[in-house]
């Protein structure tokens, strides 16, 4: 399609390294994407997010359609100008969020009826509204609506949901339509059951999408579970269509997801971790609640070139987290989205340079070893 597409650069073993080009500028992959749920990187200013080096923000279909509206969006310019993002921003399709509503929702082949958490309103969400609202908010990048099983559940009830959600990516599909510079994801569905994720990608390239997600993981299943998906369905999708794998997550889920072949990932973890005082580094976290840090004038990670860490002491973010001053939230925010974005970068590099695999051992012994007490 005219403005989007996806050139392979390079591979190591299943891993890939590319660009995803959009006519809001290049997306570098493997990429990670910081969720701006309400339109915001919470803690951040859409400038600080970029300077960390991401390149594509995603937003979030469900908290914006109840507040403030996509049609006010949409009157207001659309999502990039109301949030000033000027580089591409993707949009879930809602069903994730919709699904966690449990019983304030009611699921038919039509679509999910529900009550708002915010005010109790009752909303209809089916293929068709997700496109419209989409459309409405101007994503670059639009998810197919879809239903997202809670796991563990049986392969009857995950059989059912991801033939739902196969109904669904046709009905997406007819509703996006034919919008040039605007890309359509359709999402694989399963669970952890083989023969259900080759029936649901065969589904989806029958139907034809722009890129493809694995769906339906990081629900509940664990990382092991979740990597023998992965072990083998991103190779059930097209080669030359980028791979995204929804929600995830830590910094080890994304090495290993990167490693089986998975272009884009996204995560609430960066921001959520900096407002709670976790901070995630080469050495693992850092919980700097702990009182250990408070004489403590190492920054969080001496090899991060972050403002954070070249400007403030492990001292002074237990004090201002200690103090519950909002500097603590954005300080530690601005670090984890720096260490996930160089880790994307290095992850690109050495999958460039044939040695992933080198990189991988000594992120994993660096991970393992942990944080080292200050002498």
């Amino acid at each position: 399609m005219a403005g989007f597409g996806f050139t392979l650069q390079g591979t190591d073993g299943a891993a890939r390294t590319g660009i995803i080009h959009t006519t809001r500028g290049e997306i570098r992959t493997p990429a990670f994407m910081p969720v701006g749920t309400a339109a915001t990187v919470k803690a951040m200013l859409p400038e600080s997010v970029r300077a960390t080096g991401a390149d594509i923000l995603l937003g979030n279909t469900y908290h914006l359609m109840l507040r403030p509206t996509a049609e006010r969006i949409a009157a207001l310019g659309g999502l990039h100008r109301f949030m000033n993002w000027k580089r591409p921003i993707l949009t879930d399709s809602g069903g994730f969020q919709v699904m966690s509503l449990a019983a304030l929702r009611k699921l038919t082949e039509e679509g999910v009826r529900f009550s708002s958490h915010i005010d109790g309103s009752k909303h209809m969400l089916s293929p068709e509204r997700s496109m419209e609202i989409q459309k409405l908010l101007g994503s670059d990048i639009v998810m197919a609506f879809d239903e997202c099983p809670a796991l563990p559940a049986t392969d009857a009830e995950v059989a059912r949901s991801m033939q739902l959600s196969m109904r669904w990516a046709q009905r997406s599909r007819d509703a996006f339509g034919d919008r040039p510079g605007h890309a359509l994801f359709g999402i694989m569905q399963g669970g952890v059951t083989r023969a259900l994720r080759e029936e649901s990608a065969a589904a989806l390239c029958g139907i034809g999408f722009d890129g493809y997600a694995v769906g339906g993981l990081a629900v509940g299943e664990g990382q092991e579970a979740m990597f023998s998906v992965l072990d083998f369905a991103p190779g059930l999708l097209p080669q030359d269509k980028p791979r995204y794998l929804m929600g995830v997550g830590k910094p080890d889920d994304i090495v290993g997801a990167v490693e089986r072949g998975i272009d884009m990932m996204d995560c609430v973890l960066p921001s959520r971790s900096g407002r709670t005082g976790q901070a995630w580094t080469r050495r693992g976290q850092v919980n700097i609640k702990n009182a250990r840090h408070r004489e403590d004038a190492r920054p969080l990670d001496e090899d991060c070139s972050c403002p954070c860490c070249r400007n403030y002491s492990r001292a002074y973010l237990h004090h201002v987290f200690k103090a519950q001053e909002i500097i603590s939230s954005m300080l530690m925010t601005w670090h984890n989205l720096h260490y996930f974005q160089e880790l994307m970068q290095a992850l690109r590099e050495a999958i460039a340079a044939g040695r992933l695999a080198a990189f991988a051992a000594v992120f994993r012994d660096m991970q393992a070893r942990g944080d080292i007490e200050p002498i």
